[in-house]
């Protein structure tokens, strides 16, 4: 049998905070630049991610960092961590890279660090990943989710040619977390007060009741993964949407931190596409 080659890391770039703004009370958006990003491209998809490395507190590393000669030399407590974040704008001439963070007070790693984040700061990007864009050839789109899935609707409303038919969903804490976002004409984007109802509900609860137009869709649907397991289960059992038309997972899960979330996030979803897949014979499901 042929061993299957040692994965590689992806590049990693060294970069700096050149641009801090406060879009909402909790979202803050940092441009990064500067020559550590040189070779940096993404490939066209509007869900387009790169992972942000921190160190551990207290732990400094050989220059120039290596992430894997690091996890060969220090035990695993002493690797960086690292959280992915949505790339929500690239400036390939001006060489920067705009990156949104949800920030909810000192809670987590990424929020925190960005809400106080100063310009010359450093940090270290791996990636890009990536693999959804808007699919020219779909009768209309389907767009939802939650604040963690915000950018990357908004990038993929963003390169929508006009007269393409969108239904956009994005639940947000309040009025004040709404955006101004660039749409084709006619798409309005409809914003989800969530309230102290519970996160996902309000989402559910709209794409559920939406009269879907006819054609062929595209679906991005992202968020916490509770409510983007009933979405998925609505989407493909009740409306009969084949899996090839939707960009679907979970972004993050309620009371787990990030690492633990990432630690089961692909068996999860594998279990859950296992569920979730339509008989292949019995009634015919409901119509789009």
């Amino acid at each position: 049998m042929t061993e299957r080659p040692a994965r590689k890391s992806p590049m990693l770039y060294e970069a700096r905070v050149v641009h801090t703004e406060r879009l909402t009370p909790h979202m803050v958006r940092l441009v990064f630049g500067g020559e550590g990003l040189a070779g940096f491209r993404t490939d066209g998809s509007t869900d387009s991610y790169v992972k942000l490395v921190f160190p551990a507190a207290g732990v400094s590393y050989p220059e120039p960092w290596d992430i894997d000669r690091i996890k060969a030399e220090f035990p695993r407590e002493q690797w960086p961590s690292n959280r992915t974040y949505t790339v929500r704008a690239w400036d390939a001439t001006a060489g920067e890279l705009t990156v949104d963070f949800v920030v909810h007070g000192d809670e987590g790693l990424a929020g925190p660090w960005a809400a106080g984040a100063r310009i010359g700061d450093p940090i270290r990007i791996l990636g890009p990943g990536g693999g959804y864009a808007p699919d020219p050839a779909a009768d209309w789109h389907l767009l939802a989710g939650d604040e963690s899935a915000l950018p990357a609707i908004a990038a993929a409303l963003e390169q929508m040619p006009e007269g393409t038919i969108v239904h956009a969903f994005v639940e947000v804490e309040g009025p004040a977390e709404e955006q101004k976002i660039v749409t084709p004409d006619g798409v309005a984007v409809h914003w989800l007060h969530r309230g102290s109802r519970p996160v996902g509900e309000a989402l559910v609860e709209a794409v559920t009741g939406l009269d879907f137009p006819e054609g062929r869709v595209c679906a991005f649907v992202h968020g916490e993964a509770a409510c983007v397991k009933e979405l998925r289960r609505h989407l493909r059992l009740e409306r009969g949407i084949p899996r090839e038309q939707l960009s679907i997972s979970g972004y993050w899960r309620l009371g787990q931190s990030d690492e633990a979330w990432r630690a089961v996030k692909r068996e999860w979803n594998d279990q859950v596409e296992r569920e979730q897949e339509p008989p292949t014979s019995g009634p015919e499901p409901r119509a789009a």
